[in-house]
Order: structure tokens, then sequence, then C-alpha cells
């Protein structure tokens, strides 16, 4: 088929979605109507249980995929564009300009969810009746937050410093710590920079051509994203259930609410104010890089893909895509920094707790550090609620009870980072006068030959 991936993606989670919910409603009926008279086990059940590992392990080595792809190609992407530069006070330009547009996007971001979270009330009794409140209620009982409460960490200033840091860079890799394999691409790139040049170039050159390798792997790995996203999406949709979705029903809209501002608000300013490309082109070029945000739920998985849609199809530069994307899969975390503000007020709300303006100012800055320390896997941003529960004093037993939909929310808040991945890097692009959208090309090029 002559379609456009982004096309064939979405067809493919069409139809996993779809399969999903029959599979969700019919799936146990049909079971048990394909097994024995004693229920044991029939040919019938054997095939639908080959059906559904088959579905699993497929899921399960597109996304693996994905996640053996970014570490290598941030830290080979990371090393060339900051080798390339060959100026300490250009990198700084592009440091700065990146983080900051991160930060002040984050901060928006927690702002609007306290602001609809307060609005909309979803934890109080206009929305929750006694009955599922006293429902949802033992719902906690059963400790299924205790395993999220006990892997949360410190999100104190000092200790985010100090992890920065890798005490072996080796170890970080083999971990998958992006934050650290960053700053060990950085600092090896810099280092290379200072190089005199006939010592330098031979290492850059083997670091290019490994990560034109990747980035060949990527690309092979994108004709089989339709497959992926199918079978990613399938057993997903199938798990979920409606009863405690209904019940959380407004908790859900005023996520979704959020992140939609966020995605067609914030990132729609920054993207006309400071590259000033058409938006149409923006989120065309980036369609696909969405919808394998939304099946595996991990920007840390996406990072490849993001990196090469905004170096093709959105004339980004090698170096600037390289560098902007990289920092953005780990401090770039705008929907969950908006999830943990929204999440930690409704608990508030679900409990009785009232807080003070000055408690929910403090939410804006522990939910945007929360953020950022947030591993970028599945439901990561979970474990970094139990911190901004704990600094207003909300129960962190209540993250049982949002733990059954925020698999979907996890899915829609990956959507909207990767987003602002792509937005910052355009806008970084931009100010920086070397965006070719006109002419993007699919061969890597450094910001220099752009000019």
């Amino acid at each position: 088929m002559k379609l456009a991936l982004h096309w064939k993606i979405m067809i493919g989670l069409a139809l996993g979605i779809g399969v999903g919910l029959v599979l969700n409603t019919y799936g146990p009926s049909i079971r048990e109507a394909a097994a024995g008279a004693d229920g044991a086990p029939t040919f019938v059940t054997g095939v639908i249980d080959f059906i559904v590992n088959l579905n699993l392990v497929v899921g399960d080595l597109f996304k693996r995929s994905l996640q053996f792809i970014a570490v290598p190609i941030i830290l080979f992407a990371m090393i060339l564009a900051v080798g390339s530069l060959g100026d300490l006070r250009t990198l700084g330009r592009l440091g700065s300009k990146t983080i900051g547009l991160f930060m002040v996007t984050a901060f928006i971001s927690v702002v609007f969810g306290l602001g609809l979270v307060n609005i909309i009330q979803p934890g109080g009794s206009r929305f929750i009746s006694d009955d599922a409140r006293a429902a949802l209620l033992a719902s906690t009982e059963s400790g299924t937050a205790e395993r999220v409460i006990t892997a949360s960490k410190s999100t104190r200033v000092w200790d985010l410093v100090r992890e920065v840091m890798p005490t072996n860079p080796f170890d970080a890799l083999a971990r998958g710590d992006m934050l650290q394999v960053v700053v060990f691409a950085l600092m090896l790139g810099i280092a290379l920079s200072l190089l005199p040049k006939e010592r330098s170039r031979p290492v850059i050159e083997v670091v290019e051509g490994l990560n034109e390798a990747f980035i060949s792997i990527v690309r092979a790995i994108m004709r089989t994203a339709p497959v992926g996203v199918f079978c990613l999406i399938v057993p997903i949709v199938a798990n979920l259930g409606f009863d405690v979705l209904a019940s959380l029903g407004a908790y859900c809209f005023t996520v979704l609410l959020g992140l939609l501002l966020i995605q067609f608000v914030i990132y729609t300013f920054v993207v006309r104010i400071f590259a000033g490309i058409p938006l149409r082109t923006f989120f065309r070029g980036i369609a696909h890089v969405q919808m394998v945000a939304f099946s595996s739920s991990s920007s840390a998985a996406t990072l490849p893909v993001t990196m090469e849609a905004v170096r093709t199809k959105l004339g980004v530069p090698r170096d600037i895509a390289s560098f902007a994307c990289a920092m953005g899969a780990k401090i770039n975390m705008d929907g969950t920094a908006l999830m943990q503000a929204i999440a930690t007020v409704f608990l508030a709300q679900f409990y009785g707790i009232e807080l003070t303006l000055m408690q929910q100012a403090s939410i804006v800055f522990t939910a945007v550090f929360a953020a950022i320390g947030s591993p970028g896997i599945p439901s990561g941003g979970m474990v970094m609620l139990v911190i901004v529960l704990r600094s207003v004093g909300v129960p962190g037993e209540g993250i049982a009870m949002i733990l059954a939909v925020d698999r979907v929310l996890d899915m829609c808040r990956t959507v909207v980072n990767v987003t602002g991945d792509a937005a910052v890097a355009v806008a970084v692009a931009g100010t920086e006068g070397c965006l070719n959208s006109e002419q993007p090309s699919s061969e890597a090029q450094p910001r220099e030959a752009a000019h």
C-alpha cells in the first residue's frame, strides 16, 4: 500500500483498538464456549492462547527494539552534535535556549493543570458518589500502591544534581539512565571538540559511521511499526475495565483536557513564534512519532523515531535535533508534570484534604522536578508522583485507585512529551536561523551546513 507511514500506523492503531474492544467484551465468553465440557483446554483454546502469546511477543519485540536503539543513538548523536560545534559558546547558547524552553513550558503546564483541577474538582462529591468512593477506597487496601511507593526516590535539588554525574559511564549505558548518558556524551563531545582536529577527526568519523548505522536500523524498525503498534495496543485495550473508568471519568477528562491545552496551545505558540512553520507541516511531520509514542508509552523508546522525524520531515539540522531531542527525552516531561499536579489535588479532594494556596504553589515546583526525575518508561511518572503527594501530606496509597486508568493516560501524555521535544527542536533551530523546513533532507546535516 502506497500510504504515508503515519497512515499505516494509524490503521494498525485503529485495528488494534477495535480488536482489543472485541476481546474485552466477548473474550471470556469466547474462551468459555471453546473450552471442553469440564473446562479442560481444547484445540480451539490452544489456538487462542497461541495467537494471544504471539501478539504479546511481537508487540514486546517491537518495543524492545526501540529501547535497544535509544541509548546508543543518544550517545553517538550527542557526541557528534557537541563535537561538531567546535565552540563552547555555541553549545552554551543552544543549551540555554533548549533547557529554558523546556522549563518554561513545564511550569506553564503545571499551572494549567492546577487551574483545571480546581475548576472542575474531579475528586469532589459532584462526580464521585459515596458508593463509588467506598469502592475506590477498598481498592487501595489491596496494597497495589506499595510497590510504587517503595520505588520512589528523593527529588531534592541536591539529590538531583548528584544523580546527574555517573560514577561509571558504562553502568549508566547498561542501565539506560538517559540523563547520565547525556552528561557522558556531552563531556566526551566537549573533550573531542577541544582536541586538535587531526587527533579528534578519526574518532568523530567512527562515531559518525556508527550513528548512521543505527539510524539505518531505526528506519528498518519503522517499516514494521504498523504491525508493532497493533500488537502493543491490543492487550492494553483488551485488559481495560470500564467500571473504574466510569468512576474516575472526571479525573480522566481533566487530565486529557490539560494535555490538549499543552499540545494545541503551548506547543502551537512555541512553534509559531520561534519557528514560524505552518502548524499543519509540524504536526504532519511528527504524526507517526505520536503514534509510536501512544502505543509504546515510552518517551525513551520513541526517541530515535523523534530524532529522525525532526531531521527528515521538519528540516532541523542534525546537531540541534540530536541535542534538543536527547535532552527532551529526559527533562521535558510536561504531560507528566501536569498529571502529577492534577492527581495530587484530585486525591486531596477525594480524601477531603484542604490544600492552601502555598501548598498548591509548592506543587508547581515539586511536580516539575519530579517529572524530570521520572524514568522514560510506561507509567514512570507514577513512581515520582509519590514525592509530590508526600510534599503536601496526601496519602500515597491513593495512587492505587488511579493506577487502573493511568495506562491510557500515560499513553496520551507520552504523545504530549514527544511533541514537546519536537516543538523545542524546531523552535531552537528557528532562533538559530537554520531551520530548513521547505526542503528537509533525509541525510543528517550539521548546523553549519544548513547555513
